[in-house]
């Protein structure tokens, strides 16, 4: 519905800490130029916590005015406040986004019947497909199977990032009716298996065109050349591990000219040591050469 490879962009800043919305939309582009079925703005790569409402909604309106209906806009209006998420999830509606991705509400602990009411709460506010993003180590809440059936009755949501690697609750998310998305990179392969749709992704920054690849010979069933080239991913996938995101990512994209500056407190940039190692990992991966 939404595409396979949905990249979670980064938000560029420019030297005064302000949202570059020129180096947004050339990045939004590229992305989409290279395997990127859509993108998901104002998440956590995004850096949606240090960003102000108006901040997302003029990133939202240069998504759907860059892309054009070339890639699909999916925004990010999940917070730990349900009215909060009304009001971005309204805004975005009226923007023209093409979805929503709704996290679960974080630092609040809600047991898993808050978890129905919220996300009933914010789908009754748009017609808009929702995702609903369960990232347990995040929010210290898991979405439980029981939970995710019951939120597959609202005709909004209509799929799930899944970021958590308890294979066994992935494998019953399509059988809700609901595309299954990995929410963790290294997870993309393993979910197709499952059923899966694709991911939502970081990596792809950087990957993009490889990632497509592997889902489009996954599919024709060409398993094998495709968990090969999902192996020769490697680099990338552990791009992310060096340090949190989207610290890695920020320096891999800066490495590679994209030039999307630095990151708001409480992140602050790659220092040298981290530094060189995302250029080691770019360097495996083909994107740069030695130096």
């Amino acid at each position: 519905m939404l595409g396979e490879v949905l990249t979670a962009i980064v938000t560029p800043f420019d030297k005064d800490g302000r949202v570059d919305l020129d180096a947004f939309r050339e990045l939004a582009l590229h992305l989409v130029e290279n395997g990127s079925d859509g993108l998901v703005v104002c998440g956590t790569t995004g850096e949606a916590p240090t960003l102000t409402d108006d901040e997302k909604f003029e990133l939202w309106r240069v998504a759907v005015d860059a892309l054009g209906g070339r890639a699909t806009v999916v925004a990010g209006t999940g917070t730990y406040d349900t009215a909060h998420s009304i009001h971005l999830t309204r805004r975005a509606t009226e923007i023209g986004v093409d979805a929503l991705l709704v996290v679960t509400p974080y630092y609040n602990l809600p047991p898993q019947r808050a978890i129905d009411a919220h996300f009933e709460a914010v789908a009754a506010e748009s017609d808009k497909p929702i995702i609903v993003y369960n990232i347990p180590a995040r929010v210290v809440r898991n979405i439980e199977p029981e939970t995710i059936e019951r939120l597959a009755e609202i005709p909004t949501i209509r799929a799930v990032k899944q970021a958590n690697d308890d294979l066994q609750q992935a494998r019953q998310i399509p059988g809700f009716g609901l595309d299954l998305y990995a929410g963790d990179d290294n997870l993309i392969f393993p979910f197709l298996e499952l059923g899966g749709v694709g991911g939502v992704c970081v990596h792809t920054h950087v990957a993009g065109s490889q990632t497509k690849e592997m889902i489009r010979l996954y599919r024709s069933g060409d398993v094998e050349h495709a968990r090969e080239l999902n192996e020769a991913m490697a680099p990338a996938y552990d791009i992310l591990k060096v340090v949190t995101n989207p610290i890695a990512i920020k320096a891999a994209l800066n490495l590679l000219g994209h030039e999307v500056g630095g990151l708001r407190l409480p992140l602050v940039d790659a220092d040298a040591s981290e530094t060189a190692s995302i250029r080691a990992c770019l360097e495996r991966l083909g994107a740069l050469v030695p130096a």
